[in-house]
């Protein structure tokens, strides 16, 4: 595996990789265990947005299981992209860009920064497979106090993928951008299969 990840290294230098998948499809678990192995840094637009306290529509937006409008987005999430303590330095970014129009803008800011999209991974799981995790999730309580985790919320959170998420999955699959993955497995495969994809398409392209 250290052969294989240092391959990754190479091709990746401070480029980002993006992360998508339904609600407890192992978006934000994927992307800290690459950000360790890769020397990263993991960026979530919904830890970001939810720790911007200061702005009352976003944090009613997030409460409700709501996407944040494209212009809150760019507004908030986007000058990240810049921040000193990321040049040079790899980004996992979880689902960052989940609106329809996004994407362009994503694609445009990392490249801008020095920090170019090389791959986006659609970890698929399916809406079962996500009401399975939420119960199970509760039973453990461990995702701490997230007002997004309910029942409401999620159904809110599904529909909102299916309407503009999915647009944007297809986008990043014609610009030849995305990797498939079954999310359904256990965390240590789905992190196999995403290591192994990612040396293909880096061998591809050295």
């Amino acid at each position: 595996m250290l052969e294989q990840t240092k391959i990754i290294k190479k091709w990746l230098g401070a480029g980002s990789i993006n992360i998508f998948g339904l609600p407890f499809s192992g978006k934000d678990t994927q992307c800290a265990i690459l950000a360790n192995m890769l020397g990263g840094v993991k960026i979530s637009s919904g830890d970001i947005l939810r720790h911007d306290h200061g702005n009352k529509k976003i944090q009613e937006l997030m409460s409700s299981g709501g996407i944040i409008p494209s212009d809150l987005f760019e507004e908030v999430v986007l000058p990240f992209f810049s921040r000193p303590e990321l040049k040079n330095r790899p980004l996992l970014l979880s689902s960052v860009g989940r609106s329809k129009g996004e994407e362009t803008v994503i694609l445009r800011a990392s490249a801008s920064s020095g920090h170019p999209t090389k791959a986006v991974i659609y970890l698929k799981v399916s809406e079962r497979e996500v009401w399975e995790r939420f119960e199970q999730s509760k039973k453990l309580n461990d995702r701490g106090k997230r007002q997004d985790d309910s029942k409401e919320s999620l159904e809110k959170r599904l529909e909102e993928f299916r309407i503009k998420t999915k647009p944007v999955i297809k986008f990043y699959h014609n610009d030849g951008l995305l990797i498939e993955i079954n999310g359904a497995l256990p965390e240590k495969k789905v992190t196999e299969q995403i290591l192994d994809r990612l040396e293909r398409l880096a061998k591809l392209h050295s």
